[in-house]
């Protein structure tokens, strides 16, 4: 785990309204296909991580993966978990709450191996 992955306080009341009404969720950073690149979270147990995700830490006690190739372009970048105005990508728990994750990033100095 690389502990590169942190949350806002309104991400973390959108995550406990979730896990309030679906239970416990994983997060996926979307590579960029259909949704953009928004921060996909999905039921837990109905996304199958795959054996080159990474898991960059937890939000809310809740894991947050994202693809081994984009890692390796964003190694070096700290993602920031927030909520602004607006839908949720088509498949991720968000959607339809008129509120959406999305990501923020802070370049850090440490590699993908801190």
């Amino acid at each position: 785990m690389h502990d590169k992955v942190s949350a806002t306080d309104a991400a973390l009341e959108l995550l406990a309204e979730i896990c309030a009404d679906h239970g416990p969720v994983l997060f996926h950073q979307s590579g960029g296909c259909c949704d953009g690149s928004s921060p996909m979270c999905y039921p837990a147990g109905e996304f199958v991580i795959g054996e080159n995700d990474v898991l960059l830490g937890h939000i809310g006690g809740m894991p947050f993966y994202i693809s081994g190739r984009q890692f390796e372009a964003w190694k070096h970048t700290d993602l920031i978990i927030d909520v602004g105005a607006g839908s949720g990508g088509m498949f991720s728990l968000d959607n339809g709450r008129e509120r959406r994750f999305l990501t923020r990033s802070r370049i850090c100095s440490r590699g993908g191996d801190a």
